[in-house]
């Protein structure tokens, strides 16, 4: 099975499944003398570890990390860094009614048809569990990145139910359990998930994305988008059904002189009156904020019967038993850091291959 690498220049690749001894991801093309520890993995990791409130699975993984190659005395060497996780909790007992059972919404069949072999356990390869590992390549991407950089994810909507971006706070997302940047919306929600958890139900989800202090310039004409890397990155993630780049499929609804960011000069330096394009026009960043959201589905493992059918051809009924998050979306707010995380440092070890020279900020040529 092929097609586990994502990235150029920055290259990651991840390996394990959801029940095996461990998971683990080899990010080859970081720079060399950048400093890193496990401690600055880590935090990022904590972030996105199961079993934290009631609205995730209670899967118990401390989600420890090890650096395996690729630092030596707390600097990274510019050869490829190994880290690895190892499994702790894993119940492949409560997955053993399936093995010849296919679980709507999930990947079980077209695994099957694809490869003529499955791991039943937890969904193996297919497991959102791989995503621990993107969150760690994210946090040496961040290194890479530099303090200039941040990157922060927020959950904008549960089921039907959205936030008001006028209570938009951001010192809010570490006060609940729902990386939630409006408090009102983060205590309704929170009602809301336990009356879906104990109907044995799921939600679907909304997270958003901002990238700020990422230089103008990244991405490159025309199949080396940033907006389409980014899009890439994040469709990438188990669940997730659709990605837009700042105003989105509601630019479809603006007009011509609503959607345009119109521009004026500052002191030297472009500025734009609004953002509609996300920071990227073009496919190339602007040097505005970088805005990024996407939809997750409703977790697929509900307690509610289903029809389905066998591995034998077989019509079925199921019900998937275990430990599952009623929302995904919630922890997939660390993961779509980390997808942007990565994406970003590819982009910017691009950028300075081919314009060394590179402003930090825009301004114009001059003639």
């Amino acid at each position: 099975m092929s097609h586990n690498s994502f990235g150029h220049l920055f290259r990651v690749t991840t390996w394990g499944e959801s029940h095996g001894p461990a998971i683990g991801v080899v990010v080859d093309g970081c720079p060399p003398r950048i400093p890193l520890t496990e401690a600055d993995i880590q935090p990022w990791l904590d972030k996105r570890r199961p079993g934290q409130s009631k609205f995730t699975t209670q899967r118990q993984e401390p989600d420890q990390v090890r650096i395996l190659s690729g630092v030596f005395e707390g600097l990274t060497t510019g050869t490829p860094i190994s880290l690895v996780i190892e499994n702790q909790d894993q119940r492949s007992r409560d997955y053993a009614d399936i093995a010849v059972q296919y679980r709507p919404g999930h990947a079980d069949v077209t695994y099957d048809l694809k490869y003529g072999i499955r791991d039943y356990r937890g969904g193996g390869r297919s497991s959102a569990r791989e995503t621990a590992m993107r969150v760690a390549a994210g946090a040496v991407a961040r290194r890479v990145l530099g303090g200039r950089v941040t990157i922060r994810g927020a959950l904008v909507q549960v089921g039907p139910h959205r936030i008001d971006r006028g209570r938009w706070d951001w010192d809010q997302i570490g006060q609940n359990p729902l990386f939630c940047p409006d408090p009102v919306a983060a205590a309704a929600w929170e009602t809301y998930l336990s009356e879906v958890r104990k109907s044995g139900s799921s939600a679907g989800a909304v997270i958003e994305i901002v990238a700020e202090g990422a230089p103008p310039g990244l991405g490159a004409p025309i199949y080396g988008k940033l907006d389409a890397d980014i899009a890439a990155a994040l469709m990438s993630i188990n669940a997730v059904k659709g990605v837009e780049i700042g105003e989105g499929f509601a630019a479809a609804a603006l007009t011509g002189e609503a959607n345009a960011d119109e521009m004026r000069m500052r002191d030297g330096v472009v500025e734009f009156a609004s953002n509609h394009a996300g920071g990227i026009l073009g496919g190339i960043a602007t040097g505005q904020p970088i805005v990024a959201r996407f939809a997750v589905k409703p977790t697929s493992s509900i307690l509610s019967p289903r029809q389905s059918v066998d591995r034998r051809g077989h019509d079925i009924e199921i019900v998937t038993k275990g430990r599952h998050d009623p929302c995904v979306g919630i922890r997939a707010v660390p993961v779509g850091e980390a997808m942007v995380a990565c994406v970003l440092a590819d982009h910017l070890l691009r950028h300075r291959a081919q314009n060394p020279d590179a402003p930090a900020i825009l301004r114009l040529p001059r003639n």
